[in-house]
């Protein structure tokens, strides 16, 4: 498995990822945008934006980027810095496919992304993600699986992203929704000709939203390494956003509560890698002291009483605007 390569590094950012879900679009649901990427966001605009976080994390010890289909030109912009520097062969490279992005490049589309897990758009993304990334990909995960997705069973796609795997991609999946829980243990049943199918999981685990936890375990009990998006609550942990809790733990510990916010996961045993999601390289850096925050009983306990129930968790995030 490609992750093996993280296991072998010895920085102590090594298990913290890069997500460009925000900066591949010029649309997206997180906090804060006007700010952090202004009124420029042509393709240019975020290319260069997308180059300077791969730039600074890559410097910094970060050696897991992740993209997808539906993250605009994401694929396009990461392809375009790997290309540049030839000489990096360290970086594992995972995207995800079951999203077609529709917005057009606006940040009042309609409809910015449409679902579909059929083996057609399957095999229609995998073809376009291989043309921008060839063998740099490592891993294709399908993209947000719920209990009720197809794709938990569909035969012929799982011969698909069994033959998938074969050629030497790593096949995993991520999950949203209020059940993820019963998605995760749903997928770790999957199998073809009595091996398992997935070898990874991406979940949205944070100081708020924590229902996954028992399922995670299992899943890297099982031998799947776990990635975990949405640490930063789609920038509702973040300052100015974050909860009094969250601020008064970050207060004592001399650091941003995203760093605070991103230690909390980095410490649970089955986290594999934590992305971060920085629209900014002053952000990245910030997200980045959480390898070096050390959390008491005490904070632990405070920061525990974050958590809310996860319909309403699920709930409030499905109303943040696309802006």
């Amino acid at each position: 498995m490609p992750f093996a390569r993280l296991a072998t590094a010895t920085t102590p950012t090594c298990h913290i990822g890069l997500g460009l879900a925000a900066v591949g679009r010029p649309g997206y649901i997180n906090l804060g945008r006007e700010h952090d990427l202004g009124e420029d966001r042509s393709v240019e605009a975020l290319r260069t934006r997308s180059h300077a976080l791969l730039d600074a994390a890559y410097a910094q010890g970060v050696r897991y980027v992740d993209v997808a289909r539906s993250y605009g030109r994401s694929e396009e912009f990461l392809a375009d810095w790997l290309n540049a520097h030839p000489e990096i062969d360290d970086i594992v490279v995972g995207s995800k496919w079951g999203y077609t992005y529709t917005a057009g490049w606006s940040t009042d589309a309609e409809r910015h992304e449409v679902k579909d897990h059929g083996l057609a758009t399957f095999e229609r993304q995998r073809a376009e993600s291989a043309g921008l990334l060839g063998d740099r990909l490592d891993l294709y995960q399908i993209h947000s699986i719920t209990p009720d997705s197809p794709a938990l069973g569909d035969k012929k796609l799982h011969a698909a992203l069994a033959e998938a795997a074969a050629q030497g991609l790593t096949i995993g999946f991520s999950t949203s929704g209020p059940a993820q829980a019963d998605a995760i243990r749903a997928a770790l049943e999957v199998t073809v000709e009595g091996r398992p199918l997935f070898r990874t999981v991406q979940s949205t685990y944070n100081a708020l939203e924590t229902s996954a936890a028992p399922a995670l375990a299992e899943a890297h009990d099982a031998g799947l390494t776990v990635i975990v998006k949405e640490a930063m609550a789609n920038g509702r942990l973040a300052e100015p956003y974050a909860p009094d809790a969250l601020r008064a733990v970050a207060a004592e510990t001399s650091l941003g509560c995203d760093a605070v916010a991103l230690a909390l996961v980095l410490r649970e045993p089955w986290a594999g890698v934590v992305l971060s999601g920085a629209a900014t390289t002053v952000q990245l850096a910030s997200n980045l002291h959480a390898a070096v925050v050390d959390l008491d009983d005490d904070q632990l306990a405070r920061l525990a009483g974050l958590v809310e129930e996860p319909r309403a968790y699920w709930e409030r995030r499905g109303q943040l605007p696309w802006h």
